[in-house]
């Protein structure tokens, strides 16, 4: 069986290795080997030329539809129209886009964008390229929040609008912004062995004896952020959407195609669209350089936050005797973390943020029940709860808890409780208990750190701290830190 100092040193040891790996992993997909066969060789030496580096004259074309596929420009509606088209330069437009009655009644409508030769339909140009995008997505609408006691409503709705759709149903949203890229390197690929990732972009043409790939055009998928959606009505025949459009490197299309394989893969494991925006939102809102040292920073809290939660449980799972510990602190340390689980249940925050908040909570909870040398027997389906005794030592320590207590509660109490009264005059909430966790989850970030004051009050009596979890406590302050 392995000590615990192995265990620690295993921990790190597989950490250090899973760094060494991601590391090579992201280096494979921002480096791409090129092909080094020289143009007379094209053919024989498998290269796939750019078809950009002769300079085509190109149009892009933004067309909009109910149906997943076309055939011919039936049924479209052309939104956006670039002529002489600069791969080079960047833009970005606001349409306004005509929402086909089929789309307002809880329907789904597509972006088909073109990049093809300018003067020529993309359906005649046999060597246009285009790409699929919806320009709609099912979501939960947020409950409407109100004043508790009057009943106003945060914003003014149509009656009939409200009963449209229940609360629980998914309803369809407008994506407000489309984003396009495309690859302006001239890169020579190596024909045996192309990147699978792009690869599925690339339209192939032979040209002579050499093989070409034309235009890569890419849709950004992970700037569709949640903070963009709009509730489509039934009265709504136009909405307004941003199209974008700037070049993108090799290196970074690779980078951005794993990213969104990455957000897609969440959702199919169930991640809802919200928790997937948490995931978009640290790709796109953070500057890859500083991307990358977020991920060593992150990787190391990670680590320290195991570390910490490891010797947090080997702490309590050996605590026999509450001697110099403030039984009032553990309480109060377990309330929070519940407290809290609660609130960002209530918030439908991410999962990525809601599972190790509800670990740490059951952490919190079993460690209450060590303090109060709690055991459960089960009689029937009824349990039974059984507390163990104190010894005078532990009473002593009790005593110093209490005291500590009751000199904090003169202050804690009258400020909560005017806390939560002033936020049920003047903020809106979704429902009473909306308010209630909220007002909990207030005074729990507000004076918190009071809470400290009991054990600091024990140690201060007993003139020890040897009984702490020191461990434990470096390793948190290290992954605050």
């Amino acid at each position: 069986m392995l000590s615990r100092s192995s265990f620690t040193s295993l921990v790190v040891g597989v950490f250090a290795v899973y760094v060494a790996h991601t590391c090579w992993v992201m280096y494979g997909i921002v480096y791409t080997r090129p092909c080094l066969a020289t143009a007379a060789a094209g053919a024989a030496g498998g290269c796939v030329w750019p078809y950009l580096a002769r300079r085509p004259k190109l149009q892009l074309s933004v067309y909009t539809t109910t149906r997943s596929s076309i055939g011919a420009e039936n049924n479209i509606d052309l939104v956006l129209n670039v002529e002489d088209f600069d791969i080079e330069s960047k833009f970005e437009r606001t349409v306004n886009v005509s929402v086909p009655k089929k789309t307002r009644n809880n329907g789904t409508l597509y972006a088909y964008i073109f990049l093809h030769h300018a003067g020529i339909l993309p359906w005649h140009d046999g060597k246009q390229v285009h790409i699929v995008s919806p320009l709609t997505t099912y979501m939960v609408p947020k409950p409407e929040e109100i004043n508790l006691l009057t009943g106003e409503s945060a914003t003014q709705q149509i009656e009939a609008e409200k009963h449209t759709n229940a609360l629980d149903e998914p309803i369809s949203h407008w994506r407000s912004r489309l984003t396009l890229n495309v690859m302006v390197e001239d890169f020579v690929f190596d024909g045996s062995s192309l990147p699978a990732d792009v690869h599925r972009y690339m339209k192939m043409v032979q040209l002579g004896k050499t093989v070409h790939y034309l235009p890569i055009l890419f849709i950004d998928q992970l700037s569709n952020r949640v903070k963009d959606l709009m509730v489509i009505n039934r009265s709504t025949t136009e909405l307004p959407l941003t199209v974008s459009y700037d070049k993108i490197s090799l290196g970074k299309l690779r980078f951005w195609i794993h990213m969104q394989d990455a957000v897609y893969s969440l959702q199919q494991f169930g991640f809802s669209e919200k928790d997937a925006d948490e995931v978009k939102g640290i790709f796109v809102d953070t500057n890859l350089y500083f991307l990358a040292l977020t991920f060593f920073v992150a990787a190391f809290h990670l680590l320290f936050d195991f570390l910490a939660f490891k010797n947090d449980i080997s702490f309590w799972k050996k605590k026999r005797s509450m001697i110099g510990m403030s039984t009032k602190a553990v309480l109060w340390r377990c309330f929070s973390t519940v407290v809290i689980f609660l609130f960002l249940l209530d918030e439908q925050t991410s999962l990525l943020v809601l599972i190790p908040a509800g670990i740490g909570a059951l952490i919190e909870v079993w460690k209450v029940k060590k303090a109060l040398k709690m055991t459960i027997k089960w009689q029937g389906l009824r349990p039974k709860f059984q507390f163990g005794t104190y010894n005078d030592s532990e009473k002593k320590t009790e005593e110093y808890d209490a005291q500590a207590m009751k000199y904090l509660s003169y202050l804690l109490y009258p400020l909560c409780i005017g806390g939560a009264g002033y936020s049920l005059l003047n903020v809106k909430y979704k429902s009473w208990y909306s308010w209630l966790i909220n007002s909990f989850v207030n005074g729990v970030y507000a004076f918190g750190f009071l809470f400290m004051l009991p054990q600091l009050f024990v140690n201060y009596k007993m003139k020890s701290v040897a009984h702490l979890p020191w461990k434990a406590f470096t390793y948190k302050a290290l992954s605050c830190g």
